[in-house]
């Protein structure tokens, strides 16, 4: 059985993801408009094209999305791609580091920064001896 795509849910799901309330939708979309008539809108299976046009570029969304939109689907996807055995990249590649050998790597870099610090102050001494002295 083919799902039909819900125009007027999808309006809501995108309006909530940008955090925008129906008021101020309502407000964007000109006077005959309030948050009654959005709630009502949102309720339709199917949004007049002029008015997804106007909802688009007021939410910045393609018209697309509210036409296409199937969360039903998207959740099959996600579901699908990311199980337990899912792996990005590589799924034979092991992720094998030793915290220990990170940390005494960086504390080697902290030395040798400061070796570098201690030698500069060193050579602005003698900069500021040789200045006095002269």
């Amino acid at each position: 059985m083919e799902q039909k795509i819900h125009q007027g849910r999808n309006v809501k799901r995108f309006r909530e993801m940008l955090g925008v309330k129906q008021e101020a939708l309502a407000l964007d979309l000109g006077d005959e408009w309030n948050q009654k008539k959005v709630s009502l809108l949102e309720q339709k299976d199917v949004i007049e094209e002029a008015i997804l046009q106007k909802i688009s570029e007021i939410l910045h969304i393609p018209v697309e999305a509210f036409q296409n939109f199937d969360e039903e689907h998207a959740v099959n996807v996600i579901a699908n791609t990311f199980g337990d055995n899912a792996c990005v990249g590589n799924p034979n590649s092991t992720f094998n580091f030793n915290p220990i050998e990170k940390w005494i790597e960086a504390l080697e870099e902290i030395k040798r920064l400061n070796t570098e610090l201690l030698k500069s102050k060193d050579e602005q001494i003698r900069m500021m001896e040789k200045l006095i002295g002269k």
